[in-house]
């Protein structure tokens, strides 16, 4: 999006934009940018709050009146918790039950398929709430079904296919497609708070094991494709640090 709009620019357009992760805006150097400290998925901070929501628009258009760039302002406040009904009616806590993670170390295929099951009666219920989904499966690089993309992202742990230029999309759409259906399941039951979610997700599934193995694994893989997605793309640098501190 940063080169986007300078693209657009160039052509004589003012354009303004949210930025989630500074560092990279910096490199970027958009033309203009609001670095707003939420979490990532969030760019406008917590559901169901239309004014705080609004705070943030109305800051990202206000930088409009520069007349030239490159500028990055940072939005001042932390995201509120979310209003949306029912959201702090109760402790958050995963709404299935999952099965322990497998003896085989080296299983965690079939862990995330044995997750896949239970959560997908969720998955569908938030479906029919919001009348759509982020999920692209069946759609451009996503050409698989949900337990294809988990097949497909953990073989390459033991015999991954042959690197090429589309390999590395490939793998980066089946693990968003996962990340995706497994949020929006566990986003179905009243009370879910975005940022308990986001811990469940990295902290507690076979999920999260899957991808911080592909992360140590691809970072030497031979395809520089493969090992940029392993450095900068697999596990936000918040979870990595968790991981790190509590030994995981």
């Amino acid at each position: 999006m940063s080169a986007l709009g300078q693209f657009i620019e160039a052509a004589g357009v003012a354009t303004t934009g949210i930025s989630l992760v500074r560092e990279h805006t910096e490199q970027m150097r958009p033309p203009r940018a609001l670095w707003v400290p939420f979490e990532l998925g969030r760019p406008f901070g917590a559901p169901g709050d239309a004014a705080f929501q609004h705070r943030v628009l109305n800051a990202a258009l206000a930088l409009l009146d520069a007349p030239s760039g490159p500028v990055l302002a940072d939005f001042p406040d932390d995201a509120p918790p979310s209003t949306a009904p029912g959201a702090e009616s109760e402790p958050w806590s995963c709404p299935v039950s999952f099965p322990p993670p497998p003896v085989d170390p080296n299983d965690l295929g079939a862990a995330v398929a044995a997750e896949i099951g239970p959560l997908a009666p969720w998955h569908a219920q938030a479906r029919r709430q919001r009348g759509r989904s982020p999920v692209s499966v069946g759609v451009g690089v996503g050409e698989f079904d949900i337990d294809a993309a988990a097949a497909f992202a953990a073989s390459f742990l033991n015999d991954p296919p042959a690197a090429d230029r589309a390999t590395a999309r490939r793998l980066k759409s089946a693990l968003e497609d996962l990340k995706a259906f497994y949020t929006e399941a566990a986003a179905a039951r009243p009370g879910a708070a975005s940022t308990d979610i986001g811990d469940w997700l990295w902290r507690e599934t076979a999920l999260s094991r899957l991808m911080f193995r592909l992360a140590d694994a691809l970072r030497s893989h031979d395809d520089p494709a493969l090992r940029y997605l392993a450095e900068q793309s697999l596990v936000p640098r918040a979870q990595a640090a968790w991981r790190r501190a509590n030994g995981a």
